[in-house]
């Protein structure tokens, strides 16, 4: 197995960005991609922000700011991945999206050793594996949001992942990125979601019917089971679009009704109320 030193990000939103950050602090070589270099710029710029943060709170020193932020080239265009040791889509949560995406990274990424992770949230990794030539160095590895602070990595193979590649990647997250991880089968959702997503879920139907606030719920959750964060700020930190796309990909998936987004997120989604990210969801973040 040959070391990683040189990663590619693919998507530089909320997640892609944090991927690459904690890759450069690694001391890895980054290149993160999106489909404008303008875009990839201003991931750049997020990464540069939390960074700054970083420094402030005292967790890395000004030198250590300069060689990470030193450490990430941008781009939009996929070809430049072509010698990446471990290329991480971190695309927006849509199964053809993602499918077309690794379509042309198996095209893209010329050396045969490289290894083709997804940081999706629920989608099967075998669905796509199967748009690439090499399934047995496909692999989903999921990240938890905020990237830099969540600790936990869910490594899943599918069934025709390499032990090689479950273990370079298994690896790679644990030694090198120090993160805690777990592997699992390939289901939709995984583990965390598959339990997470639910629960989730359920308190918005408590909002469509009445049963309490969205602040009331969280309340109860926080005070009364002692959670971090009740599950609507959750859900509205993950991001709203995101959270029914899990749950579309579970119902998929099991056809369980308690899997299925409820109208009132579907509505939220529709019209623009994705949470944190757009400013507006169960919380209102703009005065924040």
């Amino acid at each position: 197995m040959t070391s990683i030193k040189h990663v590619g990000v693919v998507g530089a939103g909320q997640m892609g960005r944090g991927i690459a950050e904690i890759c450069t602090r690694a001391g890895l070589h980054v290149t993160l991609c999106d489909v404008t270099e303008d875009r990839a710029r201003a991931g750049l710029a997020g990464v540069a922000d939390s960074l700054l943060k970083a420094e402030k709170r005292g967790t890395v020193t000004p030198d250590e700011r300069a060689r990470a932020l030193a450490g990430i080239s941008v781009t939009g265009d996929l070809s430049r991945l072509s010698g990446a040791d471990l290329v991480i889509e971190a695309a927006v949560e849509d199964e053809q999206a993602k499918t077309d995406l690794f379509r042309q990274l198996d095209q893209m990424v010329t050396d045969p050793a490289a290894v083709l992770a997804s940081n999706t949230s629920s989608i099967p990794i075998a669905r796509l594996a199967a748009a690439t030539g090499r399934p047995e160095a496909v692999v989903g590895l999921h990240f938890f949001n905020p990237v830099p602070v969540m600790p936990l990595v869910e490594v899943i193979p599918s069934l025709q992942t390499s032990k090689a590649t479950e273990e370079r990647v298994r690896s790679f997250a644990s030694r090198t990125l120090g993160k805690d991880t777990i592997v699992t089968q390939d289901r939709a959702g995984f583990v965390v979601n598959s339990l997470l997503v639910p629960y989730l879920l359920a308190a918005v139907r408590m909002v469509a019917s009445g049963t309490a606030t969205a602040k009331d719920i969280d309340t109860g959750m926080t005070a009364g089971c002692a959670h971090p964060m009740g599950p609507l700020r959750l859900a509205d930190l993950i991001g709203l679009d995101t959270v029914a796309a899990i749950g579309e990909a579970l119902y998929e998936e099991y056809r369980e009704p308690l899997y299925s987004p409820p109208p009132l997120l579907r509505r939220m989604v529709e019209s623009g109320l994705l949470g944190r990210k757009s400013g507006r969801g169960f919380f209102d973040y703009r005065a924040a």
